[in-house]
């Protein structure tokens, strides 16, 4: 969960950095003669910035959430994930998607993705893993791997599709952040998502900073916004949990859909070729393996 590895740079933010950058080309006027000779000024070099050592409450608090997750053998909730892409102006718009989830250990897992854009649904039911899209009437259907981790890691490879809420769901959430965690400190008590009284931490962890609401009581993370460090346009990224139960009874059929029985088979596949894709941003947090694919797209 808190080492944000669902919070990779996705196609259509690739795709607005470099139509940004070429319109701040077209719209820079052609420098003078008189301004060609003039020699570019040299600055300092900025100093490192330093990092505080990880504070022992905000490492407890982490640790906590990571363990009542962990220890779940069952679990559903609600994920609203946003990202910031450059408008044609140049300030940052916010896109979204809305997803149920549910999911069991250690090989089961449901989402739908409700909103915005169409209706999509991705099933593991342990055996076969499947991507519906209703509306167009096709599915993706490939053979599951024994553990979720591996069929996230799978989805990724395979089709460049990530969920922002995968670090959630992981099998060992504080062994994916404990070793590249280089700060983190208590920020506060807040009521600001749902009412909720949560401890807001902040951490930085393999090049992303992270800001994370975690629930006092239920040590449940409630909302995350993140943002990578060498991202020039500071572009954040965030999810917010709502509608957590841990360990309910789940029914087997929660995990595939009849409704794609008649939809035309298409191969999991990434939604563009290599060749169309701008230049490659290594996703931050994501395996040598993962980051060598092209660039994701989320779900």
């Amino acid at each position: 969960m808190l080492r944000m590895n669902g919070f990779r740079r996705s196609l259509p933010l690739a795709l607005c950095l470099g139509l940004a950058a070429a319109l701040a080309r077209a719209q820079t006027p052609a420098p003078t003669a008189k301004a060609a000779k003039k020699p570019a000024s040299r600055s300092a070099a900025a100093p490192a910035r330093p990092l505080p050592a990880p504070e022992p409450r905000a490492i407890e608090i982490l640790k906590a959430s990571c363990a009542k997750l962990a220890a779940a053998g069952s679990m559903s909730f609600t994920a609203l994930g946003a990202y910031e892409v450059p408008s044609l102006w140049g300030p940052p718009l916010i896109y979204g998607r809305i997803y149920e989830v549910v999911l069991q250990r250690p090989d089961k897992l449901a989402v739908v993705t409700i909103g915005d854009g169409p209706r999509t649904e991705f099933y593991d039911d342990g055996k076969v893993m499947m991507s519906f899209h209703p509306a167009e009437n096709l599915v993706a259907v490939g053979d599951a791997p024994p553990t979720l981790d591996a069929a996230l890691e799978k989805l990724y490879a395979a089709a460049g599709t990530y969920f922002p809420f995968t670090d959630a769901i992981v099998a060992d959430p504080w062994g994916d952040i404990a070793s590249s965690l280089t700060g983190a400190f208590y920020v506060g008590e807040s009521i600001l998502v749902g009412g909720t009284t949560t401890d807001v931490i902040a951490y930085e962890t393999n090049g992303v900073f992270i800001q994370m609401w975690i629930g006092r009581d239920d040590k449940l993370p409630r909302m995350a916004r993140a943002m990578y460090n060498d991202d020039p346009l500071q572009l954040r990224q965030s999810v917010q949990f709502s509608n957590w139960q841990l360990n309910p009874p789940v029914a087997g059929e929660a995990f595939t859909t009849a409704k794609a029985a008649g939809a035309d088979r298409i191969a999991f596949n990434h939604p563009r070729m290599k060749s169309d894709l701008p230049a490659a941003v290594k996703p931050a947090g994501a395996s040598k393996k993962a980051a060598a694919k092209p660039t994701p797209k989320p779900q």
